[in-house]
C-alpha cells in the first residue's frame, strides 16, 4: 500500500490518479481530509488528533495486514510524519519507506520555524505569505477558487501548527529509508531532522514547488517509488 498525503488546501484527485500508473503489486490510498471534494460538508479538522484518530481508524486494520510505503507533498510531509510517528509508538508500525517532497524534514530548524510562524487574518496577505513559506505557490487568479484556497489552506495550516513531533517513547527515530524530492525551481529546504537516521535519499526535478503535476515528473515519480519499493524486498 502507498499512502499518499497532498499539499495545504489540496484534494486527492492528483495523486489518486497514481493508482492507474503503478503495477498491480502497488495499491494507492490518498488520504482526504474533511472540508473539500467528497467530504465538502464536513467541518475542518481542528488539530492533529482528530486527523490521527480518524485516519487510524480507517487504515489500521490494513496496514497490519500488508506493509505500507508513504508519500506526501509540501504541508503533507508534516501531516504524513506525524501519522507515521503515531503508528510507531502506538502499535509498533512503520512504512517500509518514506518519499517526502517539497517540504521541510520535521524537527528541523526549518520546520520549526515554519511552525512558529504567525499567518495574517488577510486573505490576500495570508496567499502572499503560502507564496513565500511554500515555495513557488501559483496564486489563483479566480475569485471562487481564491477564496477555497484561502479556506482550506488556513483551516490545514492551523492543524500542521498544532504538531508537537518528539521520538518514541523508547527514543527511536523512524528506521526505514528516507527519499526526499524537490523542484529545482523551488525554494531550499532542510531535509535534515531529528526523527530521520542518516540514510536520505535527495532526488531533484525538474519544476517549481508543484513539479509532480508535470506528466514527465510524475512518470519519475512513479517509477523511482516502485523501484525503492521493490528494493526493500517486497
Amino acid at each position: 500500500r502507498l499512502i499518499c498525503f497532498p499539499w495545504a488546501g489540496g484534494g486527492t484527485s492528483q495523486l489518486a490518479r497514481w493508482g492507474k500508473l503503478f503495477n498491480d503489486s502497488i495499491k494507492v490510498f490518498c488520504i482526504r481530509l474533511p472540508g473539500r471534494e467528497s467530504c465538502l460538508e464536513e467541518p475542518f479538522a481542528k488539530d492533529i488528533a482528530s486527523v490521527l484518530n480518524e485516519v487510524t481508524s480507517v487504515f489500521l486494520k490494513g496496514l497490519k495486514e500488508k506493509p505500507f510505503a508513504i508519500f506526501a507533498h509540501s504541508f503533507g510531509t508534516y501531516r504524513s510524519s506525524a501519522i507515521a510517528l503515531h503508528l510507531k509508538e502506538k502499535y509498533g508500525l512503520e512504512p517500509v519507506h518514506l518519499f517526502m517532497s517539497a517540504a521541510h524534514a520535521p524537527n528541523s530548524a526549518g520546520h520549526l520555524a515554519l511552525k512558529n510562524a504567525a499567518l495574517p487574518d488577510d486573505s490576500n496577505y495570508f496567499l502572499t505569505c503560502m507564496e513565500i513559506i511554500g515555495g513557488n505557490y501559483e496564486i489563483p487568479h479566480n475569485d471562487d477558487i481564491r477564496k477555497n484556497v484561502v479556506v482550506t489552506s488556513r483551516a490545514d495550516t492551523r492543524v500542521f501548527q498544532t504538531f508537537l513531533f518528539e521520538k518514541t517513547e523508547m527514543n527511536i527515530p523512524f528506521s526505514c529509508d528516507v527519499t526526499y524530492f524537490y523542484g529545482s525551481n523551488d525554494k531550499i529546504y532542510d531535509a535534515q531532522g531529528t526523527l530521520l537516521l542518516v540514510r536520505t535519499n535527495v532526488e531533484m526535478l525538474p519544476g517549481d514547488h508543484f513539479y509532480l503535476l508535470k506528466p514527465s515528473n510524475e512518470s519519475l515519480l512513479v517509477k523511482h517509488i516502485t523501484r525503492c519499493i521493490e528494493n526493500a524486498g517486497l
